[in-house]
Parts: structure tokens; C-alpha cells; sequence
């Protein structure tokens, strides 16, 4: 399968809180409620998202065609149901597929796409690893080759910025070793 990158089908690149609505409803319709729980109760672990930026996020992505919502009792309450339609699915297996490059914050784009691998080949799985750990070690890669003048920054008595560029190091060198093990899993 070509690893592309995501759009919501107009041609207008998915928010990273749309995929992750995307992922969500991939397994289950849900509310926008439910969604917040989900988000709360799993990946808010590193990857959160706030009413305030669900709510929006469902009416583009209906907007776009990628969910469809239908009105349903619960409780004695009239609430909006979203689900998936085929477009969002589509859009949904493109982001898991896709080469765009990670970032990686607070939220883990990677780590994300790595907890909704279940709606994927085991082959795809693998490859979103690879992809994660390809990502990390050019990270280091890259901290590594800015490393001497941090080191001179250090030495002439500037040293958070050393130990910031040390702690971003080891942070990467460790999600690389944790996604290679991740491959042997999958392997």
C-alpha cells in the first residue's frame, strides 16, 4: 500500500484532533461526549483533546463529509450521535498509512497512530513503528549535529540549553529503542 498523506477529502489537511475523532468513531459511533470520555479514559495519556476543540472539529469533518450525525435518545435526552461515513474511513486509513512526518510535543502524533493500529494490517502496524522509529533517530541525528555549539553555550556558562538539548537526546534515543522493540513485537 503507498503511504500518503491526509485530507478530509476536500483537499484541506485533517487537524491532528480530527484524526484522532477519526480514529475514535472508527471503532464506535459516539457522541461528542463520549468522545471526550474516550480521549479522557485513553490517549489524553499523550494526546488530548478539550470540548472546545471536539465540538468545531465534528462539524467540519461533517462538513467535509467524513461523519454523519443522527439524533438519538438517551437517557430522555435528544443527543447527536457521529459516525464514520466511507469518506472519513478512507481519510481515517490514509493518516494511518500516511509518511507525513511526526511530531512529537506533549502530544505524540506517533503514539496516536500506534493505538488505533488495531483498524489496520499487521503489516501497516509495523510499518507506522518503523515509521516512528525512523523518526526518532533522525531526531537524535539532528540534536547530535547542533551538540558543539551547545557544548560552547555550556561552557561559557549558558548550560540549560546543553541539558535541554541532552534530555531531547535521550528522550528520542529512548522512543527509538522502545518503537524497535515494538518492531520485534510485531515481527
Amino acid at each position: 500500500m503507498e503511504r500518503q498523506s491526509t485530507n478530509d477529502g476536500a483537499g484541506t489537511p485533517l487537524s491532528a484532533t480530527g484524526r484522532a475523532i477519526l480514529g475514535l468513531l472508527g471503532s464506535a459511533p459516539r457522541t461528542g461526549y463520549d468522545i471526550k470520555s474516550a480521549v479522557d479514559g485513553s490517549i489524553r495519556f499523550f494526546w488530548a483533546a478539550s470540548y472546545g476543540q471536539i465540538y468545531p472539529e465534528l462539524k467540519r469533518l461533517e462538513s467535509a463529509g467524513l461523519v454523519r450525525v443522527a439524533s438519538a435518545e438517551k437517557g430522555g435526552r435528544r443527543r447527536s450521535v457521529y459516525e464514520i461515513t466511507a469518506a472519513g474511513r478512507d481519510a481515517l486509513q490514509a493518516w494511518l498509512a500516511s509518511d507525513a512526518e511526526l511530531t512529537t510535543e506533549m502530544r505524540d502524533e506517533g503514539l496516536l497512530r500506534f493505538f488505533f493500529s488495531d483498524l489496520v494490517d499487521r503489516e501497516e502496524a509495523l510499518a507506522n513503528v518503523r515509521a516512528m522509529r525512523a523518526h526518532h533517530e533522525a531526531m537524535v541525528r539532528r540534536l547530535r549535529e547542533i551538540e558543539p555549539k551547545s557544548i560552547q553555550a555550556r561552557d561559557a556558562g549558558r548550560r540549560f540549553p546543553y541539558l535541554t538539548l541532552m534530555g531531547g537526546i535521550e528522550l528520542h534515543e529512548q522512543r527509538a529503542a522502545w518503537c524497535a522493540r515494538m518492531e520485534k513485537e510485531l515481527s
